[in-house]
C-alpha cells in the first residue's frame, strides 16, 4: 500500500505544479506572486484563491464605480496577506467603496447640526443661495396643516448646504406648525432595509403616509432593480397620488438622476428610471444651487 500512496502522492504534486505554471503564463497573476514574496510553495498551495484575486482586481480596472462592481463582495477586492507559512485572505474596500463609506460618517457627522437646524441659522450672505431661500420661506408661508404644496428637488455642487436648507424648514415647520417630518439618507435607508426585510413593510408605510419626507442625497446609492422600483417607485406613487409633499437633494440634476436610475449591475432599464424621474417631476420643483464647500 505504502508505494500506491506514494505513487497517489507524486501524481498529485505532478499537477499542482502543472497547475501553477499554467497559472505562470497570465502576467497578472506573475506580478501578483511577485509582489506579495511568496514562495513557490505557498503559490502553488493556494494557486486557486490567487487566480479568484487577479480575477477581481480584473474586474476593478474597468470598473468607474460601485454600480459596475463584479465581484462577489460588493465594493472589495479579496486580497492575501503572507505571514511566510501561510496566506490569509481578506475583503478590502475599493476606492469606490472608501468614498462612500467617507460620505456616508461624514453625513452621520452631520446628523446633529440638521436636528437643529433652524430658518434663523441659514446665512443669507451668499446671493447665490438668495433663490433657493426665498423658495423655502414661500413654502414655510404657504403651508398649511391640509397641505398639497410641491416640495422640492434642489440639486448642485458637493457640500453647498443642501441638506442644512430644507431641514431648517423642516424642522420649523415641525416646531411651529405642527407638521410631521421625516429625514432620510436615501443610500442608508437602502442598506437598512437590505440587511432586514422585516422592517421592509413597516417602513414603506410610514414613509408614504409622513406629512413631510426628505430624501437627502438621492443618486448617492448603489441602484437595483429592488431599491429602485420596489422601495423608491412604491414610495413615490403613493405620494403623488396623495399630494404629499416631497423633498430631495442630490448632487445630480434630474437629467444625470434618471440615467444613474436606469442603470443597475446586470442590466440597463431605460423606462423604469423614466417612470421614477416622471414622479419626482410631478412631487417637485427643480432648483440648482452651486455654492462654496461648506463642510471646509
Amino acid at each position: 500500500m505504502e508505494p500506491l500512496k506514494m505513487t497517489l502522492s507524486e501524481r498529485i504534486e505532478k499537477e499542482l505544479e502543472k497547475n501553477l505554471q499554467d497559472s505562470l503564463k497570465n502576467p497578472e497573476f506573475a506580478s501578483l506572486v511577485k509582489r506579495l514574496k511568496i514562495s513557490k510553495e505557498l503559490a502553488k498551495k493556494y494557486n486557486s484563491q490567487l487566480q479568484d484575486t487577479c480575477d477581481e482586481l480584473q474586474n476593478c480596472k474597468h470598473c468607474q464605480g460601485l454600480f459596475m462592481c463584479q465581484n462577489n463582495y460588493l465594493g472589495h477586492v479579496l486580497y492575501p496577506s503572507s505571514d511566510n507559512a501561510t496566506l490569509q485572505f481578506i475583503y478590502m474596500p475599493c476606492k469606490y467603496q472608501k468614498q462612500e463609506d467617507k460620505a456616508r460618517l461624514e453625513k452621520e457627522e452631520g446628523l446633529n447640526e440638521l436636528k437643529y437646524a433652524r430658518m434663523r441659522d441659514i446665512d443669507t450672505s451668499d446671493k447665490k443661495r438668495l433663490t433657493v431661500i426665498k423658495w423655502l420661506k414661500n413654502y414655510y408661508d404657504k403651508y398649511e396643516k391640509v397641505n398639497t404644496l410641491k416640495g422640492l428637488y434642489l440639486h448642485g455642487s458637493f457640500g453647498s448646504g443642501k441638506t442644512f436648507l430644507i431641514a431648517a424648514l423642516l424642522n420649523e415647520l415641525a416646531a411651529k406648525k405642527n407638521a410631521e417630518i421625516e429625514i432620510v439618507y436615501f443610500p442608508e435607508l437602502l442598506r437598512n432595509l437590505k440587511e432586514d426585510f422585516s422592517l421592509v413593510e413597516d417602513k414603506l408605510r410610514y414613509l408614504q403616509r409622513v406629512d413631510i419626507l426628505l430624501f437627502d442625497d438621492i443618486g448617492a446609492e448603489n441602484v437595483t432593480v429592488w431599491g429602485r422600483d420596489e422601495i423608491l417607485g412604491t414610495i413615490l406613487q403613493y405620494r403623488m397620488n396623495n399630494k404629499l409633499t416631497t423633498f430631495f437633494t442630490s448632487n445630480l440634476n434630474i437629467s444625470e438622476l434618471e440615467n444613474h436610475l436606469a442603470v443597475t449591475k446586470n442590466s440597463e432599464d431605460v423606462v423604469k428610471a423614466r417612470r421614477i424621474i416622471e414622479r419626482i417631476k410631478k412631487l417637485t420643483d427643480d432648483l440648482e444651487l452651486v455654492s462654496m464647500d461648506r463642510r471646509k
